[in-house]
């Protein structure tokens, strides 16, 4: 019942689209450059800002010892932090190859098949669903009540009665359990 859609032809020519992709090619590859010439930037400015220039004249043996010994502390500090990023990243790179593989496996279990109409009856799929020991018949109509035209008469001439005794009757905790009782009644 599936047909096959023919395939559009492209509006556009061959040569015009191999065009287009090296023009789109090119202008990443710009796009990129400038990205990249700002990114370096921005590190510049970030170490001026951060790492002023130190000035080291004027300065005595054991001033220049301790500001070595400042400096070397400053920089464990950073490389510290540094590995535990390095860690994390690592970590998190790690858990999203494990994923897109666990995707993959998941892509090439379940390929759909082609979906086709298939008649079975009711009792066909409850003896699937519950096995073949279990017997049961899903016959609807013999379960339908049988309604008698007499009978919805009847029903017809108690609803025209007067409205008001009813509720009297119906009303308070009484009438409550009455309808109570009378639908439990019904079921039964």
């Amino acid at each position: 019942m599936l047909e096959k859609v023919p395939e559009r032809k492209s509006k556009i020519s061959a040569s015009r689209k191999l065009m287009l992709k090296s023009l789109m090619a090119a202008k990443a590859k710009e796009d990129l450059e400038q990205e990249l010439v700002e990114k370096e930037e921005q590190k510049a400015k970030y170490l001026e800002e951060k790492s002023p220039p130190v000035q080291t004249s004027g300065l005595s043996l054991a001033e220049l010892q301790e500001l070595c010994e400042e400096l070397h502390t400053k920089i464990d500090v950073v490389d510290e932090e540094r590995y535990d990023i390095e860690a994390k990243v690592l970590h998190n790179t790690r858990e999203i190859k494990d994923l897109n593989i666990k995707v993959q496996d998941l892509r090439g279990k379940f390929k759909r098949p082609n979906l086709r109409r298939v008649r079975v009856s009711a009792d066909a799929i409850l003896r699937s669903l519950l096995g073949s020991k279990h017997k049961v018949s899903m016959d609807l109509r013999a379960n339908l009540k049988s309604v008698k035209k007499e009978d919805a008469e009847k029903e017809k001439t108690v609803e025209v009665s007067d409205w008001r005794k009813n509720v009297e009757a119906m009303s308070g905790m009484e009438g409550r359990k009455k309808m109570f009782d009378a639908a439990k009644g019904q079921n039964q």
